[in-house]
């Protein structure tokens, strides 16, 4: 498992690690996970070939016979040599309810490896207490801890964000933080220093320990403080646009709307697939806090006359408020240019429930 809070850069880091086992002569499944349904993720993975199975409707932990499920259907479809499975980023407590449960009920047809959790690193910072900016209320903050307390391994991403000076403080930081976990700073965009992350996750496997402790109350209060919002849109022209500025224009259009409320962005993520399209190809925007610029991750090679938006938000607000910025931010969108139509199709807006594990072995 690939875990890490909301906007650790987790997908991108799963697409390369992917793409790293696949040019060594090996199969890959993918599984992704979230509270709602119709992923950006998803989609993205796909779009780069991967075998990839989706559990919506709640974690790997409360959705543990699910992850097998899928685990068995990428087996019987594909074979892969080795599964990435990435859950949602608002979860925790992976090891006892999911890696544990898994090695002592299907020991015999899986290796866990070790359990990777990423940060982005200008967050990570902010929670260390090394920089100042805007962040999660405290309970938030317990889970995204948490995550980091029962980590294998902490994958500081994103390091070209940071000065060498600043990523090696974080790294002390973290270690003293969290002592029992391997501490790895890496940058998946500028191809650095990945190889002692593939050769750990590929070479060892989880050893076990006890199970971190946990308060449930704590945790669910802090999941409760957070809003989703998933949409999917049908975009028309009359002429062909650029898909990529059409992205960055609707997300920073949702940004202004956010910080006015406030809304702390844990991740806005959205992607473009257009009609045309004969290879599944998408186009990506990527907005991971109130003070970041939208950044195209992926962006299409020809301009495009028709295609479909899928939104995926998360922020430590009320989702309803979600819902009515993300809806303003494609009016003032679709009104800015003439000739060009989102029609909103199927939309939810939710706060996590309860966690409720299939499974928890102490």
């Amino acid at each position: 498992m690939i875990g890490g809070f909301l906007g650790a850069g987790k997908t991108t880091a799963v697409a390369r690690l992917a793409r790293h086992l696949t040019g060594q002569g090996l199969r890959v499944g993918l599984i992704t996970n979230d509270q709602g349904q119709g992923l950006v993720d998803t989609a993205m993975l796909r779009s780069l070939g991967f075998a990839t199975e989706e559990i919506p409707g709640g974690c790997f932990c409360c959705r543990f016979n699910s992850l097998t499920e899928a685990a068995a259907s990428l087996t019987e479809s594909t074979r892969p040599d080795v599964i990435i499975a990435e859950p949602v980023g608002s979860c925790t407590d992976l090891v006892a309810t999911v890696t544990y449960p898994l090695r002592r009920i299907y020991g015999n047809s899986y290796k866990i490896a070790p359990l990777t959790v990423l940060v982005d690193p200008i967050r990570a910072q902010r929670v260390m207490g090394l920089a100042e900016g805007g962040s999660f209320s405290s309970k938030v903050i317990y889970i995204y801890r948490k995550q980091l307390e029962e980590a294998d391994i902490i994958v500081i991403g994103k390091c070209e964000l940071l000065s060498s000076p600043e990523t090696e403080a974080l790294r002390l930081a973290m270690q003293a933080a969290f002592p029992k976990a391997e501490i790895i700073a890496l940058s998946v965009r500028e191809e650095q220093n990945l190889e002692p992350w593939f050769d750990l996750i590929s070479r060892t496997e989880q050893l076990p320990r006890a199970a971190m402790a946990i308060d449930y109350d704590e945790y669910a209060e802090g999941e409760a403080l957070l809003g989703w919002f998933n949409a999917t849109v049908s975009v028309e022209a009359t002429a062909e646009f650029d898909s990529g500025a059409m992205l960055q224009g609707l997300c920073l259009a949702v940004q202004r709307r956010l910080a006015a409320l406030p809304a702390e962005v844990a991740h806005l993520k959205m992607t473009y697939s257009p009609d045309e399209s004969v290879g599944g190809e998408v186009a990506v925007v990527n907005l991971v806090g109130n003070s970041f610029i939208p950044e195209l991750g992926i962006t299409l090679d020809e301009p495009s006359a028709r295609g479909q938006l899928i939104i995926n938000l998360r922020a430590e607000a009320d989702p309803a408020l979600l819902a009515t910025a993300v809806a303003q931010a494609i009016a003032e969108t679709t009104s800015g240019h003439p000739g060009l139509q989102l029609n909103t199709g199927h939309t939810e807006h939710f706060r996590p429930g309860r966690p409720e594990p299939t499974h928890r072995d102490r």
